[in-house]
């Protein structure tokens, strides 16, 4: 018995160490307008490895994921989506992308 309790007493620590948090939330501004614009940005963000939900909202233009950090970095989840068309904080979508989005899908971009 008191092997018992030695082993527990020393595998315990390392079970509970192994249950790190695997997913964190993010939050961050999507360029876009429309229905046709969060299909496309959930999309493209969900394309990622290690993105488990995406949710873009139309009024407030803040898209919201949940991923594993593990397996991607949130540079990778912006660059994927700008690679869709729609302009992220860290990285803007190419102007031919930017340019074959539908017209009710063409954002107000900021020139800098």
């Amino acid at each position: 018995m008191k092997k018992f309790i030695l082993l527990w007493a020393l595998v315990t620590p390392l079970i509970l160490s192994a249950q790190e948090i695997k997913s964190e939330k993010v939050r961050f501004e999507v360029s876009g307008n429309c229905e046709m614009c969060k299909k496309r940005i959930e999309k493209a963000a969900l394309t990622v490895k290690g993105v488990k939900s995406a949710s873009w909202d139309i009024p407030s233009n803040i898209i919201s994921i949940i991923r594993d950090p593990r397996k991607s970095s949130l540079n990778d989840v912006q660059k994927a989506i700008s690679s869709a068309g729609h302009d992220t904080p860290l990285s803007k979508a190419p102007d031919t992308v930017y340019n074959d989005l539908p017209m009710c899908c063409l954002y107000e971009r900021v020139i800098e």
